[in-house]
């Protein structure tokens, strides 16, 4: 990272000065600073201003910071009056120029609404306790900062604002009450549960925003047939509170010799509140369908803290666009949850509004012909019971498991080919499509099968299920031989443990961040299912790009090394020539020049004719290869033999390890049976460069699916990540919405509506911690951080932690205690 991209101090976040500076400041300011940088006029009265954004950037984002500055008034007039002072020189200094005195009158405006922000603080948790009292209990109500952190971001890490106060209900009858409060206290409310979305749709975006934790709402029913409304018969059914984890719900399901068809990979931890919210899928959706799918009826606090009831009437006990329409009655309630409000509604949608036409998944219609609660992200209300339909799993099951040696694109088509072989199959259904590419393969570390000596580039694993053993032990044998056709090889699993064994590497897939401290960021999308091999190819085509600019890089890089002095190992025993230096770095330049043109030729036309297609597919297939191997290192380690030039070598290697860090690439795996791919890119936060190559990926990927007819979503959500790919009918029509539903924001304000994007969102960095080396080195900190940088932020932890018990207020799993501790070694750093 350059000095001129953070100079602000204490920032240790994937924040560059400019998004500080107009933060704090405002968009204009950052424009009057460069202006006056051009000028070459700031100089130290830059770094004083720098010093006072960095402060207040730091203990705005620092809650264990605010607490301690809150606990002590004179430390805190001492911080204003630093801050006053800076700005104070910087008048002195500054000899009339008018652009530095709208610098300062930000900043002063800046300070002076720093120092009101810790008595509006104080006030306004008075006013919380006070107005909450006999609501809830009072060790409900969190201020604290280990709290607060646990709730200012989700599965993707990404923050905006910290919440101002958490809350814990204990049952789902305090619910109204606590919305009623909040909304008179003017905060706007965000419905929580396990916390592992991946758009940050929990994620505040302002800081008087209070977080409503659903966790304790456990409560969940034995598995209770009953006769739906329009159903001709019973039909299991399960009923849970918001908080119940989703892997409970399958467990219960699965005592009782049935199904739970939501399961996404988060099962562990999701829970049923944002299952509904979300409208999540899994694996079984290829089956079974989403949550809406398989939902009975879910309960509600609007946004007049009121109840709604909705109920889905005339189930098809199936995916819900299969069926011509899907009728729901809505009751509303009063405050006590009892009294009827109004005669019902009844609404009553053709099915093929629920998705797009060709897809299995679809959760980008956030309006969706105004339905309550379903796929809405927390916006319209908070969800507090659902019941769910369960399903019988036919008595037999295989598991295959499908590794395929060619290319993507030769084995993608494997994929259709199995869907349609099992759709037209009588007696058989397909239970399970599940695919991992090359880069996921290698990422979970996937033990190959195959007796053969390299990993697959793809894998595939399928459950088929029947009541029929001689047709399901047939239909998994004739899915090898789709796959043998492709290139392929085929493992069928009979027993149970088996069968678990060959699931256990789809599980693994969050692996595919572990060289970036863990962070992700993490996209799905929906292609047709014909069309997947052209999206598999065009995300090729993207890696091969961001591969070659990679590889380009590390070739500047090394011409920049060997333009300058070179680091010869000269002793008694060994003294370098420098002519015979001097002929080698010449002919190391030349090397490097050639092959750059080379490299630079392939990126400029990869559609190129060539013999083996065109540039792209030569380079897809192997044909040509880009190789920092074989065309420089190996060339340079022939060049410069001898002692005397090992530390050029050893610095030549370092010079890739340090590039190849920010090397930007694409890992897919999908959920094939429905054509939900999850595109994910693995991001150094402190690397500006890379989270910027990052975003435009997935820019041009949100363009590939919706070209390719396709949809940008299909389970994880807009949230945050998403709302800049989403077209603006869509937006407009879910903001019509919101203006009659909830025209004051009382839930999650601002989100999933215009400028509810990326752009003020920032998420921490371990490696700018570890830049305060000598702090860190001094101290066993450093081991600390290094420790837990690895945290997933998944909250897989929390169900099985003896620490994490919520009905007791005990939140203190391995992830949120990672997440303060993170917090607590920069607020040491910055003491």
């Amino acid at each position: 990272m350059t000095a001129r991209l953070r100079e602000i101090p204490y920032n240790y976040t994937s924040f560059s000065d400019r998004e500080i500076v107009i933060r704090l400041l405002g968009a204009d300011a950052w424009g009057v600073l460069n202006t006056l940088r051009g000028e070459r006029k700031t100089g130290r009265s830059a770094r004083m201003l720098f010093e006072v954004l960095g402060d207040i950037w730091v203990v705005r984002r620092n809650p264990y910071l605010e607490d301690d500055l809150l606990d002590n008034p004179r430390r805190r007039q001492m911080l204003v009056d630093a801050l006053r002072h800076r700005l104070h020189a910087i008048e002195v200094r500054r000899q009339g120029n008018e652009l530095v005195g709208q610098l300062l009158e930000a900043a002063g405006r800046a300070v002076r609404e720093f120092e009101a922000w810790f008595a509006d603080t104080a006030s306004l948790r008075t006013r919380i306790l006070r107005r909450l009292a006999g609501v809830t209990r009072r060790d409900n109500i969190a201020f604290d900062g280990l709290a607060r952190v646990s709730h200012v971001t989700d599965a993707t890490d990404w923050r905006v604002e910290y919440p101002f106060v958490v809350l814990t209900p204990d049952s789902e009858a305090e619910m109204a009450g606590l919305v009623a409060g909040l909304i008179e206290l003017g905060l706007t409310i965000i419905p929580r549960g396990g916390g592992t979305g991946y758009t940050g749709g929990a994620v505040p975006l302002t800081d008087q925003a209070a977080v409503i934790n659903t966790e304790k709402l456990e409560a969940m029913s034995a598995v209770e047939m009953l006769h739906l409304p329009g159903c001709e018969f019973e039909v299991p059914t399960i009923h849970c509170g918001a908080g119940v984890v989703t892997k409970r719900v399958m467990d219960a399901a699965d005592a009782a010799g049935l199904v739970f068809a939501v399961d996404p990979t988060s099962a562990d931890a999701s829970t049923i509140g944002g299952n509904v919210s979300m409208n999540a899928g899994g694996k079984k959706a290829v089956l079974w369908g989403t949550a809406l799918d398989n939902l009975v009826s879910w309960r509600m606090v609007t946004p007049d803290a009121d109840w709604i009831e909705v109920t889905r009437l005339n189930h098809n006990r199936g995916k819900i666009h299969d069926a011509p329409s899907a009728t729901f009655e809505i009751r509303r309630f009063a405050a006590d949850g009892k009294t009827p409000k109004g005669s019902p509604d009844i609404l009553t949608i053709p099915g093929s509004r629920f998705r797009k036409t060709g897809l299995g998944k679809d959760v980008t219609d956030k309006f969706l012909a105004g339905l309550p609660g379903i796929q809405k992200e927390g916006c319209d209300g908070l969800i507090t019971s659902a019941r769910f339909i369960l399903h019988r799993l036919p008595a037999h099951t295989r598991t295959v498991c499908l590794e395929f040696f060619g290319t993507a694109r030769d084995a993608t088509p494997a994929i259709v080919e199995i869907k349609d072989y099992c759709d037209a199959h009588t007696d058989i259904l397909l239970a399970g499509l599940e695919h991992l590419d090359a880069r996921y393969v290698k990422a979970v570390g996937y033990a190959t099968k195959s007796p053969r000596a390299t990993r697959p580039n793809m894998v595939l694993l399928i459950d088929v299920v029947s009541d029929n053993e001689i047709a399901v032990g047939e239909a998994a044998s004739k899915i090898v031989q789709l796959a043998n056709a492709r290139g392929g090889e085929g493992f069928i699993a009979v027993s149970t443990e088996t069968r678990r064994k060959f699931w256990l590497d789809r599980a693994r897939t969050a692996a595919i961040a572990a060289h970036t401290n863990a962070f992700k960021i993490n996209e799905d999308v929906v292609i047709p299912l014909p069309r997947l091999g052209d999206y598999t190819d065009g995300i090729e085509r993207i890696n091969i790009e961001l591969s070659i600019v990679n590889k380009l890089k590390l070739l500047d890089a090394l011409a920049e090394f060997f333009a300058a002095p070179l680091p010869l190992l000269e002793d008694d025993d060994t003294v370098a020539d420098p002519a015979q230096v001097e002929e080698k770095r010449q002919h190391a330049l030349a090397l490097i020049e050639a092959v750059k043109a080379r490299w630079q030729g392939y990126a400029n036309d990869l559609d190129a004719p060539h013999e083996h297609g065109t540039v792209f597919t030569a380079l897809r297939d192997k044909h040509i290869r880009v190789s920092w191997k074989r065309e420089v290192r190996r060339e340079l380690h022939q060049l410069f033999i001898g002692r005397e030039y090992l530390r050029v070598l050893e610095a030549c290697d370092r010079i890739h390890q340090d590039i190849l860090k920010s090397r930007v690439f694409v890992a897919l795996h999908m959920h094939a049976g429905d054509g939900n791919v999850h595109t994910n890119i693995p991001v150094n936060s402190d690397d500006y460069a890379m989270l910027q190559a990052a975003n435009a990926a997935v820019a041009r990927i949100m363009k590939l699916a919706t070209d390719l007819g396709g949809v940008i979503s299909g389970e994880h959500g807009i949230g945050l990540t998403k709302l800049e790919f989403l077209d603006d009918a869509t937006i407009a029509t879910f903001a019509e919405y919101k203006q009659k539903v909830d025209p004051a924001q009382h839930f999650n304000k601002g989100k999933l509506l215009p400028g509810a994007d990326l752009r003020n969102a920032y998420t921490p960095s371990f490696g700018l911690l570890e830049a305060e080396s000598i702090i860190l080195e001094a101290s066993e900190t450093g081991a600390i951080a290094d420790s837990i940088k690895d945290c997933l932020r998944c909250g897989k932890c929390k169900p099985v932690c003896n620490t994490h018990i919520p009905r007791a207020n005990l939140l203190y799993s391995p992830r949120n205690k990672i997440l303060a501790t993170s917090l607590l070694i920069e607020a040491f750093l910055y003491e």
